[in-house]
């Protein structure tokens, strides 16, 4: 049998391993049988940046990685800012992108309203109304879906009973995302997906999620680019490693941001690496593919 046949079986060998040994974390190195990494998802928000400050070494390590001639594309939850805001954001920090290079769940969830030709009420932050202009005009009375992202003024009573009223009536609940919380200057702040949680019990309606983690946003993210020569890094074990995973490619977990000690025994199988920072992850993966 080809080896490239067998690298489906890995994740379960790492986990009977686990058994065996009773090692909780178990690293498979995909490199020892010459696979590469072509493409690079990264994380913005926690991985290069919190809010306006850079993350140590982030701006040079990115500088690295494209002079190593690896695809790189930006993916990101963020619903408080259009990624004409993002890009603009991330240029002023010194980061060299282009904004096509960024890729949002924002336009995921757009991109389904289009689609569906849907008349959305939008939960969504006033920074990211650019992205969503063609809707700004609907009338309250034809309202029929419900669209949440993280919109903390929106947050209250009075929009969360407006909301449930249009999903008992029949409008679709969509998540922009179900991200538990985030990171923030002075702390972790509560993500959207504690309001799509408390809509979906007193509804008992399921949202349709459309941004990380699900396959078909790391999907479009990359493209025609092979997911089985792709990496992701990010700060979130569940939403950039575990996505990111399930699709086939290789998850890098950074512990800035929101990452917690013990997050990444939270997935199995587990990160393909965790790293220190994104410069950390940057240079093994520069590292794998000189091998």
């Amino acid at each position: 049998m080809e080896i490239s046949c067998c690298l489906h079986l890995l994740p379960f060998i790492a986990i009977l391993l686990r058994m065996i040994t009773g090692i909780k974390y178990f690293n498979v190195n995909m490199t020892a049988i010459g696979q590469t990494v072509r493409t690079v998802l990264i994380d913005l928000s926690g991985t290069l940046h919190i809010e306006n400050s850079v993350i140590t070494g982030s701006i040079e390590a990115l500088k690295k990685l494209r002079d190593s001639n690896v695809k790189v594309k930006f993916v990101t939850n963020t619903t408080k800012e259009s990624r004409k805001f993002l890009y603009e954001r991330l240029k002023n920090l010194g980061f060299e992108l282009e904004p096509e290079e960024i890729f949002t769940s924002l336009h995921a969830a757009r991109d389904l309203l289009t689609k569906e030709k849907l008349k959305p009420m939008l939960m969504i932050d006033k920074g990211a109304w650019d992205d969503f202009s063609e809707f700004s005009n609907i009338n309250e009375n034809e309202y029929d879906a419900v669209v949440i992202g993280l919109a903390p003024s929106e947050f209250h009573y009075s929009q969360l009973n407006k909301a449930f009223r249009l999903i008992m009536d029949g409008a679709k609940l969509i998540a922009i995302h179900e991200a538990r919380y985030f990171k923030e200057p002075d702390g972790l702040s509560l993500g959207p997906g504690t309001f799509v949680k408390g809509l979906e019990y007193a509804t008992e309606c399921k949202a349709l999620v459309v941004g990380k983690p699900t396959k078909s946003f790391f999907q479009a993210a990359l493209g025609n680019d092979d997911p089985n020569y792709a990496a992701m890094i990010g700060d979130d074990v569940r939403d950039d490693v575990n996505g990111a995973q399930q699709l086939g490619m290789k998850g890098f977990l950074v512990k800035t941001g929101k990452y917690r000690n013990g997050d990444e025994y939270k997935i199995s199988p587990p990160p393909f690496e965790i790293c220190e920072n994104f410069s950390a992850a940057v240079q093994k993966i520069i590292s794998m593919n000189q091998n």
